[in-house]
């Protein structure tokens, strides 16, 4: 048993990046332990340049998921227009990159953006024995902000309260079956517009025997930041299982 800080995710978008290859930018179907560090980073008021307090925070996070509707996915085309590289000039502003240079040396890129909709999540987090943060300064961060929280993208703003909530000596499962208030009016027409699932699929770190008795999928996700000027990430060992609830 353990102390959880619970809270739940909503919006009509969401983006939970994966390793982009050339202009793919794709998305996780659930938040990732990356997209997670970074919305408490963002709550915390951390700096992105601030290594230090990032590193503190990455080390005593662990982090686990319930994804309460299937989403759909989304894919957004992109095509924007870069001149060709040019080391001796340094554009100050995205005006001066399309107009200081002639027509001729600007070249069309078509990236992929995708996104899930309709999303629900619940996210339970927990510290490490070490940590000097609290569950309670992360709660308050999570009511208070310091910067706008997103999920995944600054375009995806969240549309629901995140309600984060301490719960006290609980198990992980039911740490993340934790129920939130309504995000329409009713629990019925939750039913009707977001139609929660059947099947929660759960995700966490940690130990793999945390849901007894049942299969255990493993995964080894480059999901753990480790420096961002240089965009490094390590692996990190995430056990996931799909329930079905009556």
């Amino acid at each position: 048993m353990k102390d959880y800080l619970v809270f739940r995710l909503y919006g009509p978008m969401a983006s939970w990046g994966q390793p982009a290859v050339g202009g793919d930018r794709a998305t996780a179907v659930a938040p990732t332990r990356s997209a997670i560090l970074g919305l408490l980073g963002a709550a915390l008021g951390i700096k992105r340049d601030d290594a230090a307090q990032l590193d503190a925070l990455h080390s005593v996070v662990q982090v686990a998921t319930k994804q309460i509707t299937p989403t759909s996915l989304l894919r957004d085309y992109h095509t924007s227009q870069v001149p060709s590289r040019n080391n001796k000039y340094v554009y100050h502003t995205r005006k001066n990159e399309l107009l200081d240079e002639p027509k001729e040396k600007l070249n069309t890129v078509l990236s992929i953006r995708d996104y899930r909709c309709d999303g629900v999540w619940v996210v339970a987090i927990t510290l490490t024995k070490n940590s000097a943060m609290t569950l309670e300064q992360l709660q308050q961060a999570l009511i208070k902000p310091v910067y706008v929280l997103s999920l995944g993208r600054k375009s995806c703003p969240l549309a629901a309260p995140l309600l984060p909530e301490i719960l006290n000596a609980v198990g992980l499962k039911d740490a993340l079956d934790h129920s939130f208030l309504s995000i329409m009016q009713t629990d019925k027409m939750d039913s009707i517009w977001l139609r929660p699932s059947t099947f929660f699929t759960y995700t966490w770190e940690g130990k793999a025997d945390e849901f007894e008795g049942e299969t255990v999928l493993t995964t080894h996700p480059w999901d753990d930041p480790i420096n961002r000027d240089r965009w490094q990430f390590k692996q990190r060992v995430m056990y996931q299982i799909t329930i079905q609830e009556p």
